[in-house]
């Protein structure tokens, strides 16, 4: 998704001068191409991820259109304060991009895990909060949201799905709606393990790219199902659950730190969110429902 990124942003940068990268010491390689073409717009801060945002803040009310990027905790967890001050206060126009998502980093530890970037971004007024799980869907969002006035976040992972899904800001996406009393919904790159766990159980599946504005229109269309929210984070199950009389479970993050080592398929195995143990736990909600 990294590359997305820096292939959509050169490709944005040929017309539109007000795009300004800063970067937090993370990715300063992958768009040298950049630097060298525009280096009048391009600013490597270092570790000091508030300082960042602030930046970002200052170029924004300049009429720039800059984008913040460095690892996920860091740019989010640690500077939620500035974003939430500098940026979505003021309603200033930035592009938060983060890389690192959920366990992308696992075997770094839990400094540098990050699951409740989602959630905790999605309570402040005047932001919007995306998470891509593929490079389709990077560039459609980045192209779509980039220059529209807001504060926006992209949570980028290095471990994207493979699955082709029609992209719109804002809006959900039904891949199966097959009449079952079970809907499952996600989000982002685990929509792969989803899909292959419930490649042929009875169940609606929704997927959605866009967490807040959440599309309460497509939610809403399955309130007469049980609906299982399957997320490797915090902050879907909590939008979904803004529209009421639902009938909603989740399954996903424990109440718990990872304090293990390994990679992301080591994580999700762990915590129950690779394919088998997905697949065990939909079967589980089929049989408890339909059980005479």
């Amino acid at each position: 998704m990294r590359r997305q990124f820096r292939d959509t942003i050169m490709d944005l940068s040929t017309h539109d001068a007000k795009i300004i990268m800063v970067l937090g010491d993370v990715s300063v390689y992958l768009f040298n191409d950049f630097k060298e073409k525009y280096p009048d717009r391009f600013y490597n801060m270092g570790i000091c991820e508030n300082t960042l945002i602030s930046v970002a803040a200052g170029l924004s009310s300049q009429g720039f259109f800059p984008f913040v990027h460095t690892i996920t905790p860091f740019i989010t967890e640690r500077s939620f304060e500035q974003i939430k001050l500098d940026l979505c206060y003021n309603q200033f126009g930035v592009n938060i991009v983060s890389c690192g998502a959920s366990f992308d980093y696992a075997w770094d530890g839990a400094t540098h895990h990050s699951y409740t970037d989602l959630g905790i971004l999605r309570m402040l007024p005047h932001i919007e909060v995306i998470q891509p799980g593929s490079r389709k869907e990077v560039d459609i969002l980045i192209r779509s949201q980039y220059n529209n006035g807001k504060t926006t976040y992209f949570r980028l992972s290095d471990h994207p799905h493979d699955i082709d899904v029609p992209v719109e800001f804002g809006k959900g996406v039904v891949l199966r709606d097959s009449g079952s009393d079970v809907t499952v919904m996600t989000a982002g790159p685990i929509l792969g393990n989803v899909m292959k766990a419930c490649q042929d159980l009875d169940v609606n599946l929704v997927y959605f790219h866009t967490i807040k504005p959440i599309d309460k229109e497509i939610i809403s269309r399955f309130r007469n199902s049980e609906i299982l929210v399957i997320h490797d984070a915090f902050g879907l199950y909590e939008a979904i659950c803004e529209v009421p009389n639902l009938s909603v479970s989740y399954h996903g993050m424990p109440d718990e730190f990872c304090t293990w080592y390994g990679t992301l398929h080591d994580v999700r195995k762990k915590i129950g969110l690779d394919t088998e143990a997905i697949r065990e736990v939909v079967s589980h909600k089929i049989e408890k429902l339909r059980k005479p």
